[in-house]
């Protein structure tokens, strides 16, 4: 494939890495994380973006599938992020966040972790994330592959879709960077903590209900 087609789709996925939708979700799952923590879980959203792109292209080559069924893409989409919404108020509001410093390496740290018990658990967040950027892409998929294909007058393939998930993942990456030093600036005390993440939850519901309007 020629290399402006491909420039042209990377940046349509930088334009639709902007939207409110998958900033929310990405800025949820970041809240109280470490820069470093927060740029894996940016980097496994946007590949779970990419694979449900890449597979419902697939999907969509050989079957034909009407658009009240795809309509429900959106739904999915929708409900993740008001359910995220729902989340982070119910943590909030149970006091069940904890925050405390910690000292690694010779470097003294915050974490913040949720119950009584403090566990690192990582691989599970960039499990989550990557599970919750495949649902995301689930909505409005129909529109993104008739973009693809309009840009590149070409079938969808798998170029056309790293350069999308290129696309998406700077701006990921970018954005968690921000969150990230947002949280290790700001987000020092139970209260700060408890109120971002009342914050996060009021616009999650915002975001994804004004999604199903």
């Amino acid at each position: 494939m020629e290399t402006l087609p491909l420039a042209l789709i990377f940046w349509y996925g930088i334009l639709h890495a902007f939207g409110p939708d998958h900033l929310t979700a990405i800025a949820d799952f970041s809240i109280g994380k470490s820069k470093r923590q927060t740029l894996f879980i940016t980097l496994a959203f946007a590949i779970g973006h990419g694979i449900s792109l890449f597979l419902f292209a697939k999907l969509l080559e050989h079957l034909n599938i009407g658009e009240n069924i795809l309509e429900w893409g959106d739904i999915i989409s929708s409900s993740v992020i008001v359910a995220i919404g729902i989340f982070l108020l119910f943590m909030a509001a149970t006091d069940r966040i904890r925050v405390g410093w910690h000292e690694h390496e010779g470097k003294r740290h915050i974490h913040i972790w949720y119950g009584k018990e403090h566990s690192h658990e990582n691989e599970s967040r960039a499990v989550s994330a990557l599970t919750i950027g495949a649902l995301m892409g689930i909505g409005g998929v129909r529109g993104m592959l008739v973009t693809l294909s309009a840009i590149a007058h070409h079938e969808v393939n798998l170029m056309m879709v790293a350069s999308f998930t290129l696309g998406v993942m700077l701006v990921f990456l970018v954005f968690g960077y921000v969150v990230g030093l947002v949280n290790e600036n700001l987000l020092t005390t139970q209260r700060n903590v408890r109120l971002a993440f009342a914050t996060a939850g009021i616009v999650s519901l915002i975001v994804g209900g004004s999604m199903f309007a």
